[in-house]
């Protein structure tokens, strides 16, 4: 019987408390490290703002928490939550099908102490160094928590620290760093008062930059998104006074003019970006074994296994633009099993030639490399981690329910949360098991 590996999990979030619990379903000796002083990660709403609100200054004082107060959920309920113990059965105050950040938060606090995963969490203790020793068979973590450096040796690493704490900001566009007047990172946004009776511009075209202005709307005398999309022509939105749709900047000035592809410009007070975040994993060191660009964490089997470290060093939650419970519980099963010798992994040179033969294949289609994690709101990520882990793929009723939701989202992507509850009321006959 293989020996219990002493295994690191990094971050006690979403994607690290379900990789702790299975991990320590498959007997292995688990730590997870939390650099704040509760469990949640990105779910934990924080009033405060970082210094640098663009949050490009590497100085800065890092908040991790990035929702606003308003924020509610993408997904609806009926699939948001673990397979054994689903969001959809629970209410803890916010019933909506879309509830507030709140209810999440609620749900993972009462997850992890169901299953016992709280007691294996050190709070406070941010992790600065992930290195593999000499030996190659064991990795040095390095962590800070008041005020000292701790030191200690684990069999595995499993990287969950998610990706939504390092702002990616538009600086591409002409004049934007020499802007003089107000800008942020949506990351830094967190309530509407103070952009009262303002001109705002908001960079995007995602959930984000939809929920914002239409939180704006309510105070600020004129709300205009920017899209990069070429479909995207300037008018302003149904059922609004104060909101238009733009296509992307042409450039900014230092006098707070904002011009706008073929178009007036306009004076403003305030630019928002909503436009993403980056991978960040400041604390490993790999010798140049695993990069970071544009998005592109590389090289990964699978999205988890860097193959040269496999399976002793693993990522779970890398992916994004699909579900999260599903996937990051089917990742979480595929390591633990692989570290307890139940699931073995292909040898190094072949998961070296499935990932090139991914890379050459996204090449040829022409597909960002940006757009490496992402699963395009698709099934498939999630057909193949079943297959790895070979256990029957998502029943056909629950595939049906994610398909409508994501047809309601792409057709509507400011007012698909209302949407979609009207359609689930008027056709109760899809519900997700």
């Amino acid at each position: 019987m293989p020996t219990p590996l002493k295994v690191a999990v990094i971050g006690a979030g979403l994607c690290g408390l379900v990789a702790a619990r299975e991990l320590e379903r498959e007997g292995h000796e688990v730590v997870v490290l939390e650099k704040s002083h509760r469990l949640g990660g990105v779910w934990v709403y924080d009033p405060r703002t970082e210094s640098d609100l663009l949050g490009i200054d590497p100085d800065r004082e890092i908040i991790h928490a990035t929702i606003y107060k308003s924020l509610r959920t993408n997904s609806p309920r009926q699939i948001m939550g673990f397979s054994d113990y689903m969001l959809g059965g629970k209410v803890y105050g916010d019933p909506r099908m879309f509830p507030g950040h709140q209810e999440f938060l609620s749900y993972l606090e009462d997850f992890a102490d169901a299953f016992g995963v709280t007691k294996l969490i050190r709070f406070n203790s941010e992790v600065t160094r992930v290195e593999l020793l000499d030996s190659g068979n064991e990795f040095v973590v390095e962590w800070k928590k008041n005020g000292m450096s701790l030191t200690e040796v684990f069999d595995a690493v499993v990287v969950c620290n998610g990706h939504n704490s390092q702002p990616r900001a538009a600086l591409d566009i002409p004049g934007i760093l020499e802007w003089a007047k107000k800008q942020l990172h949506a990351h830094n946004y967190r309530v509407p008062e103070p952009f009262q009776d303002q001109v705002v511009v908001i960079i995007g075209n995602e959930s984000s930059a939809h929920d914002i202005s239409r939180e704006l709307a309510t105070v600020a005398n004129e709300v205009h998104l920017s899209s990069r999309s070429p479909n995207v022509k300037g008018l302003k939105l149904e059922n609004y006074n104060n909101v238009w749709q733009h296509a992307k900047i042409d450039r900014v000035f230092k006098d707070g003019t904002v011009k706008f592809q073929d178009e007036v410009p306009i004076k403003v007070d305030t630019i928002i970006h909503c436009t993403g975040y980056e991978f960040h994993f400041p604390f490993l060191k790999t010798n140049g074994i695993v990069t970071i660009d544009d998005k592109h964490v590389s090289p990964t089997y699978g999205s988890v296994f860097p193959p040269q470290l496999a399976p002793r060093l693993s990522f779970v939650g890398l992916f994004y633009k699909g579900m999260t419970f599903l996937p990051a519980e089917l990742q979480s099963k595929w390591i633990a099993r692989v570290l307890s010798g139940k699931i073995s992994l292909p040898s190094e040179t072949e998961m070296l030639c499935a990932v090139e033969q991914v890379y050459q294949e996204m090449k040829e289609k022409e597909i960002p490399k940006s757009d490496t994690h992402s699963l395009n709101f698709k099934m498939d990520y999630i057909d193949w981690l079943s297959d790895q882990l070979k256990i029957a793929r998502p029943p056909q009723k629950f595939r049906d329910f994610y398909a409508h939701f994501i047809e309601r989202y792409r057709k509507d992507n400011e007012g698909f949360r209302e949407k979609f509850e009207e359609d689930v009321l008027l056709c109760d006959e899809i519900v997700a098991e």
